[in-house]
């Protein structure tokens, strides 16, 4: 029997049963609070960083924050939000590479505190290209890069 890999794109259209809302454990109630978790599917996470605009910037966790507004709950998944983030960028990626437009605008979706993420597609280098052709200056920030005043030009 012969396995083939799923394309990112497949992986990106992938719900493996979300999303859905799970009660914060102990654990996670001692970080955030007593209440509930909203766990994104990746087609949730890729729709939100598909929408913001040339100019514009979001972060993992104002993503956080829309998937758990959406879905009535007190905090949205870190993890599973930071993986399908990485997801819909090289499934974006892949989609370009294969000639299809309008594809994710995945360089938009910052970590917190403005931070490139460098596990996306074309690493830091790749991302400053086209951050900087959208007219974002950047900044070295000890090892990592982020966008210079990043604040200014965040999505709401």
């Amino acid at each position: 029997m012969s396995y083939k890999k799923k394309s990112w794109q497949e992986k990106l259209k992938d719900r493996k049963d979300l999303p859905k809302v799970v009660k914060l454990n102990a654990r996670q109630a001692k970080k955030w609070g007593t209440g509930t978790m909203a766990i994104p599917s990746p087609m949730e996470v890729n729709a939100i960083m598909k929408r913001v605009p040339a100019g514009k910037l979001i972060t993992i966790n104002l993503i956080r924050e829309k998937i758990a507004k959406k879905h009535k709950a007190t905090v949205g998944c870190p993890i599973t939000t930071g993986i399908f983030s990485w997801i819909a960028a090289h499934a974006a990626e892949e989609a370009k590479q294969e000639g299809k437009l309008n594809t994710t605008p995945y360089w938009r979706t910052l970590k917190e505190g403005g931070i490139i993420n460098e596990k996306y597609p074309g690493g830091t280098e790749g991302q400053a290209q086209l951050l900087e052709a959208e007219g974002h200056r950047l900044v070295q920030k000890g090892k990592r890069w982020k966008v210079e005043n990043w604040e200014q030009r965040r999505m709401r």
